[in-house]
């Protein structure tokens, strides 16, 4: 009877971590097929609709001032005065120059408004020539090209300085920055840098392609 007892036992022993690992499994198989079916809906969700719910609320919900009433076309920005500043704004019309000189003027305030956005954040340094000339000097580190290129920063287009000049202006005088989704990068669409494979896009504008930077917090 005692042995009999004995194989009772250990049979009961046996159903109850059987039926453990069974759930275990059913469970993981569960959790696996939901994740598979929200990444799917994620796929399908079009680039702009995830660019709206990912994207940082408007620079006057943060606490950063701001100008209406920009118009971003030419005669708009032919009717401003002209533009003239310090060293941040020089630094910012010389980025604006050769990094976007041939954009319309959307694009211009756009390529702009990465370098505020960068200027905001804690990510990079806090003011525009530290942030335009982050890297220079040191190879494949630079992060704008222009300013590891080897060329000499010659203005050759007075029209398209004058342009860029009053573009920075009205950006550093508080211009709204709501064009580009509080993107912190962007490139040209005839390249495909690694981190745009893995950065949220927020707008196509002009050439150029732009993103946010993904921000970590302590449970990713």
């Amino acid at each position: 009877m005692l042995n009999i007892l004995r194989a009772a036992c250990a049979a009961a022993v046996v159903v109850c971590f059987g039926s453990a690992a069974t759930a275990d499994n059913i469970l993981a198989s569960r959790l696996g097929a939901l994740l598979g079916q929200e990444r799917q809906a994620v796929a399908i969700v079009p680039d702009a609709r995830m660019a709206a719910l990912t994207s940082l609320p408007p620079a006057e919900e943060r606490g950063l001032a701001t100008r209406s009433g920009v118009v971003y076309d030419r005669e708009f920005l032919s009717a401003q005065p002209q533009a003239t500043g310090g060293a941040q704004w020089e630094c910012l019309a010389e980025a604006l120059y050769f990094e976007a000189r041939g954009e319309s003027v959307r694009g211009i305030f756009a390529v702009g408004e990465v370098i505020l956005n960068r200027v905001d954040s804690k990510l990079f340094p806090d003011t525009l020539c530290s942030v335009i000339n982050q890297g220079t000097g040191r190879k494949y580190a630079c992060q704008f090209t222009y300013t590891c290129d080897g060329l000499a920063e010659t203005i050759a287009e007075p029209r398209a300085w004058e342009r860029v000049g009053k573009v920075a202006r009205m950006l550093i005088d508080g211009s709204s920055r709501d064009l580009t989704g509080g993107a912190t990068h962007y490139h040209t669409r005839a390249v495909n840098p690694n981190w745009a494979r893995v950065y949220p896009r927020t707008a196509a504008i002009g050439s150029h392609y732009f993103y946010r930077k993904p921000v970590r917090t302590a449970s990713n």
